[in-house]
């Protein structure tokens, strides 16, 4: 079962946070939906929509009233959030706070000729700054720490009190990166247009993350990154552009204009996924997945999920499936 929205523009990355579905759009615009109406009146859920920087918005975290936001022109946005309760519609308010490098940062660190990196030929700038497109963000475990990744190849640590920026490993990869996932214990997965996924780690005592595997068995650029234990996904016809997790489901979204659900088999010591399901209806390639439970269903049997997804075409849907409990 779906439900469709049209918008006008192109929605290139969701995130969902409580009651609350967060999209970014190819023109700069960030959108806040209430998913309370989102299903039976798409466009009276939108709660609030702002333009910010140039270009796409390419990734978006929510943490605690912060909303933080990578864009296509090199910066990295945050956002407090305020939440407005109108006649029992929750509407939502962002303000600006900081745009990542801040300038205290970027001052403190431009007097210093050891800060400076070359990044051109004849250009140098600080190493706090990204110098191409911020591609996607992660958090550790407990919020203290954002990690941006970017397609000038680096990789970077910033505290989320202040913002001020702890790490940056350049030349991480031989080519751009386009995702990034943070594991529970603090091990660091980047992905990248060069074909490898790469493990990094921060050593108790160490001031650093020290790269601790490389992964090459990728045949193209890896696009997207999703933490779930192991397993190989099979079955799209064409590239894989999304991934979302949720509970013991791994949903992906295809070039190919499709959604596969797959569950994972514990009987094998290698994890395996199988296909649970394949959804069509979508006129583009699946550019962004996010995935919930399913708050309002109560059914002893069986478990419903959410799944909300965006196409290349503009569309949004929402599906709603049921998996019967293992």
């Amino acid at each position: 079962m779906s439900h469709n929205s049209q918008t006008p523009n192109l929605h290139i990355i969701f995130t969902l946070a409580g009651k609350f579905l967060y999209t970014g759009s190819s023109n700069k615009e960030i959108t806040s939906w209430n998913l309370s109406d989102f299903h039976s009146h798409p466009q009276q859920s939108i709660t609030n929509t702002l333009e910010s920087g140039n270009g796409a918005v390419k990734s978006i975290l929510v943490h605690s009233n912060k909303l933080f936001t990578a864009h296509q022109d090199n910066r990295i946005r945050v956002w407090k959030i305020t939440v407005n309760v109108n006649n029992e519609y929750q509407q939502q308010k962002f303000t600006h706070l900081a745009t990542l490098p801040t300038f205290i940062d970027r001052f403190s660190k431009v007097l210093i000729p050891k800060n400076h990196v070359k990044i051109r030929r004849h250009k140098k700038c600080t190493w706090v700054h990204h110098v191409d497109t911020v591609s996607s963000l992660a958090l550790s475990k407990d919020g203290t720490l954002l990690y941006s990744v970017s397609w000038d190849r680096t990789i970077k640590v910033w505290k989320t009190n202040d913002f001020t920026c702890l790490e940056s490993v350049h030349n991480a990869h031989d080519d751009a990166i386009n995702a990034i996932a943070v594991s529970n214990d603090g091990y660091v997965y980047t992905g990248s247009a060069d074909k490898k996924i790469k493990v990094w780690k921060k050593e108790n005592g160490e001031k650093k993350h020290s790269l601790v595997g490389t992964l090459e068995k990728h045949k193209s650029g890896i696009n997207a990154l999703a933490l779930n234990n192991d397993g190989a996904l099979r079955g799209h016809t064409k590239s894989i552009l999304c991934l979302a997790v949720v509970s013991d489901l791994v949903c992906s979204g295809s070039e190919d204009k499709t959604i596969r659900i797959w569950r994972g088999n514990n009987d094998n010591v290698v994890r395996e996924y199988y296909c649970l399901s394949g959804l069509e209806g979508h006129k583009g390639p699946i550019k962004c997945l996010t995935a919930m439970l399913d708050p309002f269903h109560d059914q002893s049997s069986e478990t419903s999920f959410l799944i909300y997804s965006g196409s290349l075409n503009c569309d949004i849907k929402v599906w709603q499936i049921f998996v019967p409990l293992l």
